[in-house]
This record gives structure tokens, C-alpha cells and sequence, in this order.
């Protein structure tokens, strides 16, 4: 039966007897789901590590066609927005409702420069006629089949990841509502703390990327 103070609280499930019961469902099945989120990003780093053992020359010469400085400006801005991220967790947790929407809106602001730089590449990409496809162009012949390749799996990879960005995001603009309105007390965060892990593993994945993609020819 739930306590009179638990359940005064509104944040509070019926199926719960306590917030912190409550908050430890939540968290294991955040970690489940991000669990299914490795198995399906396994299957892509698996492919990438299949093709590129089999066209090593190609995955250089095609990896010598991404702009590491973009690349390298992403992976900061990311790891800074992890900062932020945890920043936001921690206001939560110590109910400092002005410094949640601060630290929510700087770590929006980061996503959002990620996605524009990357956005950037991609109309470079575009322009420079390597988008796979019938109109796919690069400058040695030799490696034209499999730099496709590499760029299929390029585009397939950090596609994905920026839709997982886009989804970051959009749950960051529910909690900045959220925290606006003080819903977040140090009694429960437990929606800021799930996007922050959400938030944390997308930029993890991030973090593999970049030396995957665009420091082949680099080592």
C-alpha cells in the first residue's frame, strides 16, 4: 500500500509504492532499451568492419574525402554537450529549476550545431557527387566501387545517429517545458535523468564514429 507521502506526490505511478521504486524501474529499463540500441548499432559497425577488411586501400582513399576538422569540431561540441547534459541531471537533482533551463537549452543549442555542421557535410557531399547512386563520382577509378561502399555505410551510420539527435532533441524541448514549470524537484528527476542517458550513449556512439570514419588514412 503506498505511503501518505508517496503518494501525494503526482509524479507517482499507481503501480509504484515509492518514487525511488519508481525511478528504479525506470532507470532499468532505460538500460534495456539502450541495450537494444548496441544490438542495432552492432549490426552496422559489423559491416563496416567486414567491408573494410575487404577494401582497405578504397576505405582509405574514400575516408581522405571527409573534412576531419568538421569531424573534430562535432566530437567537441559533443563531449561539451555531455557536459551540459550532465549539468541539467545535476540542477534536477538539487531542484534548481533557473540552472535546468539553462544547462537544457545549452545542450539543445549544442545537438542543434552538431546536426547544422553536419548538414553541412552532407550538401558537400552532394555537391561533390559522392552519394551513392548512378550519379556517384570519385576521382580514382580504381577504388570507385568500393569508395561507394564506404560512403553507403557512411551515409547508413551517421544518418541514423543524427535521427537518434533529432530524437534527443525533441525529448530535451519536453523537458525544458517540464523544468520551465518546475516539474523537476530533488524529489524526482527521473525524466532528466533518462534523457541524460540517452543523451550520453548518442554521443558515445558519436565518439566511435569519428575515428571510424574519419581517421582511416589518419593513423
Amino acid at each position: 500500500m503506498h505511503s501518505s507521502h508517496a503518494s501525494s506526490h503526482p509524479a507517482l505511478q499507481h503501480h509504484f509504492d515509492t518514487l525511488g521504486q519508481q525511478q528504479a524501474a525506470s532507470t532499468l529499463g532505460m538500460w534495456l532499451f539502450l541495450a537494444t540500441e548496441v544490438l542495432f548499432f552492432g549490426g552496422m559497425f559489423l559491416a563496416y568492419t567486414l567491408y573494410r577488411s575487404w577494401y582497405p586501400d578504397a576505405w582509405v582513399a574514400a575516408s581522405h574525402h571527409l573534412d576531419v576538422i568538421w569531424g573534430g569540431i562535432n566530437t567537441l561540441v559533443l563531449i561539451v554537450s555531455s557536459l551540459t547534459m550532465a549539468l541539467a541531471v545535476r540542477a534536477a537533482q538539487l531542484g534548481n529549476r533557473s540552472h535546468q533551463v539553462l544547462f537544457l537549452v545549452l545542450t539543445m543549442a549544442l545537438g542543434a550545431a552538431f546536426l547544422g555542421i553536419k548538414a553541412v557535410e552532407y550538401a558537400d557531399k552532394f555537391e561533390h557527387h559522392l552519394v551513392p547512386g548512378p550519379n556517384f563520382l570519385f576521382d580514382d577509378p580504381r577504388y570507385a566501387r568500393a569508395a561507394q561502399i564506404f560512403f553507403s555505410v557512411y551515409f547508413a551510420m551517421t544518418g541514423i545517429h543524427a535521427l537518434h539527435m533529432v530524437i534527443g532533441l525533441g525529448l530535451l524541448l519536453w523537458l525544458l517545458v517540464k523544468a520551465h514549470r518546475g516539474v523537476f524537484t530533488a524529489a524526482y528527476y527521473t525524466p532528466v535523468e533518462m534523457v541524460g542517458l540517452y543523451w550520453h550513449f548518442v554521443d558515445i556512439i558519436w565518439i566511435f564514429l569519428f575515428p571510424l570514419l574519419y581517421l582511416v588514412g589518419h593513423h
